[in-house]
């Protein structure tokens, strides 16, 4: 995968931003970003999105941007000279397509059925933008294009919003989703940016979909399983024992060694770790590198933060 998709891939929602005044694009940028989202589609549909580029690229160098409803030669350099990274076109314009290759930068073209993702694997595109993808039957049409195309991934764009973001970001197929919800043009327009960000934190926190899942307590190899009954006699629950525990119910585990933790361990299921670790590292947090593990497919899917609060150690898991 393309560093920058991977990049964009472990963020899981694209802003598309349109900006009509060039002084929205520093305090949108700082919303997004503080919001949990560093990375946008500034779409081509108005004359200030170079400008807006530009400031934002200076003001705030860790976001990865891109330009949208790019149509023309013309827009491609421009976006490229303004510091995008990434090309979104609504449609398949084999011409524009072309151009990027030439400029060696990433270009995701509007697909929309069979013909078009086949135009896009013969000029060796094998990502593409999804558009519209509610109105062209959402998830269940994404997966019956992905069917007879293997080894092609999708963007959806059009119709993705926090009630079904998590639905599409479950399908291994699908890189990111591009998504408007958190960036109504009537807050742009009132200047309300706080609330822009506040949009923006409850989309990834939906998106990152974190539950507590159980707590550990440690204990020895004679105490465990009689702690383990205690709570389970308390919780009105059955004690499942494992090759290195026993849990109350499946919300307590008691440990037959002392592990990670002074007291024991805490564990929050994710929807995906990647997007996850990438998150909280975002906000200053660490990992324990040698706790990582990972899937079949090089995906992370369990880590543990580094230090302890109150006495616990806290890890992150993929939701079942």
């Amino acid at each position: 995968m393309d560093a920058i998709l991977e990049k964009i891939s472990r963020i899981g929602i694209v802003p598309v931003i349109k900006i009509d005044r060039v002084e929205d694009a520093e305090p949108l940028a700082k919303a997004l970003c503080e919001g949990g989202l560093p990375v946008a589609e500034v779409t081509f549909r108005t004359e200030h999105a170079k400008k807006a580029m530009q400031i934002i690229n200076e003001k705030f160098p860790e976001m990865i941007l891109g330009a949208g409803t790019v149509l023309t030669t013309k827009q491609v350099d421009d976006a490229i000279e303004a510091g995008a990274k990434f090309i979104v076109s609504p449609g398949l314009n084999p011409e524009i397509v072309r151009y990027c290759q030439s400029k060696n930068i990433m270009i995701l073209p509007g697909c929309a059925n069979a013909s078009d993702i086949e135009a896009a694997l013969s000029f060796g595109l094998t990502t593409v933008k999804f558009f519209p993808a509610e109105p062209l039957g959402g998830l269940k049409m994404i997966k019956a294009l992905a069917a007879p195309y293997v080894n092609v991934n999708f963007m959806p764009t059009g119709g993705v919003k926090e009630n079904n973001i998590c639905e599409y970001l479950a399908y291994d197929r699908i890189v990111a989703c591009g998504g408007t919800w958190m960036i109504d043009s009537k807050l742009i327009a009132n200047g309300e940016f706080d609330k822009i960000k506040e949009l923006t934190q409850q989309a990834v926190k939906t998106m990152l979909g974190l539950k507590l899942d159980h707590v550990g307590i440690n204990a020895t190899p004679s105490t465990s399983e009689g702690i383990a009954n205690e709570m389970a006699g308390l919780l009105q629950c059955d004690v499942r024992a494992t090759s290195k525990s026993f849990f109350a119910g499946e919300t307590v585990e008691v440990m037959n060694e002392n592990g990670r933790g002074t007291h024991g361990h805490i564990c929050y299921t994710v929807n995906s770790v990647d997007r996850a670790v990438r998150y909280f590292e975002a906000r200053g947090y660490k990992f324990v590198e040698e706790t990582k593990q990972f899937d079949a497919k090089g995906h992370l899917k369990f880590a543990y933060f580094e230090g302890e609060i109150g006495g616990f150690a806290i890890h992150l898991k993929n939701a079942a």
